[in-house]
């Protein structure tokens, strides 16, 4: 992979963005990268993943513009709407929790890759934005859903409309990121997070994201129904037999095993 980097240990897998000369930005092969990496990734049984980006400076300052600019038209719109779409998907989808290690700007694709993740970190340094309309665009990556649904509609609106720029804390006030670390702290801050995911129950953590990412848009009855459907299903586990019968006899439970 040239604008990919990742690896794994005990069950946590790190995704970077590598392509610092550029600021992280989401080109074409990364597109392709992101959808080759991920069907792969399903197959590794990560317990939890984490993505953020290299250097210093940028998680994903968003699309690369100078690319977009210079293609035609049928694939600026397939590399940065149809396609780009199709791996926020996929990082919305992964069976385990992602949590998006934002280590600088996450600016239009940046913040809707951020937006993809289930958990946001924050670095005190980190500036998040939806800048495409100042470029006779809009957000093509499901921005404006995921915005709207992180933060409301009217703040989101606000954030699209005007192209305004958040530093960490106030996006943290607005719901926009779960916690903000002194940039040295945010890896190991998510790494410790990812390791508390880790350690519980593998069925349980998939079963509950999936019925969470899908109740979205659902009235409460459809969402009970599959409430019921994944609580049953983890009572065909090991897990919950294990872990429930080491309670009722109050004793420490064995690792999770996934089965």
């Amino acid at each position: 992979m040239n604008t990919l980097l990742y690896e794994s240990h005990d069950f946590i897998g790190v995704l970077t963005l590598n392509r610092p000369q550029a600021l992280n930005a989401f080109n074409s092969e990364m597109v392709d990268e992101l959808l080759a990496l991920f069907p792969d990734l399903a197959k590794e049984k990560l317990r939890c993943l984490i993505i953020t980006g290299s250097g210093e400076k940028a998680f994903m300052a968003g699309a690369d513009i100078a690319e977009m600019n210079a293609l035609p038209y049928e694939k600026a719109v397939h590399y940065y709407c149809d396609a780009s779409n199709a791996a926020m998907e996929a990082v919305e989808q992964f069976p385990a929790p992602v949590i998006a290690a934002v280590n600088g700007y996450a600016l239009g694709g940046g913040n809707e890759l951020a937006l993809s993740c289930d958990i946001r970190l924050a670095s005190e340094n980190a500036v998040f934005a939806q800048p495409e309309v100042s470029l006779g665009i809009m957000p093509g990556s499901g921005g404006i859903q995921r915005l709207m649904r992180a933060v409301g509609p009217g703040k989101a609106k606000e954030l699209l409309y005007t192209t305004r720029r958040l530093k960490a804390e106030e996006a943290l006030a607005i719901g926009l990121v779960n916690a903000v670390y002194p940039r040295e702290e945010l890896m190991p801050a998510a790494v410790a997070m990812a390791e508390k995911i880790a350690a519980n129950a593998p069925v349980g953590v998939a079963a509950t994201k999936r019925i969470a990412n899908a109740s979205i848009g659902m009235t409460l009855e459809e969402s009970y129904r599959l409430e019921l459907e994944a609580f049953g299903g983890c009572f065909k586990t090991n897990d919950q037999k294990m872990a429930m019968t080491a309670f009722v006899e109050k004793r420490k439970p064995e690792p999770f095993t996934g089965n």
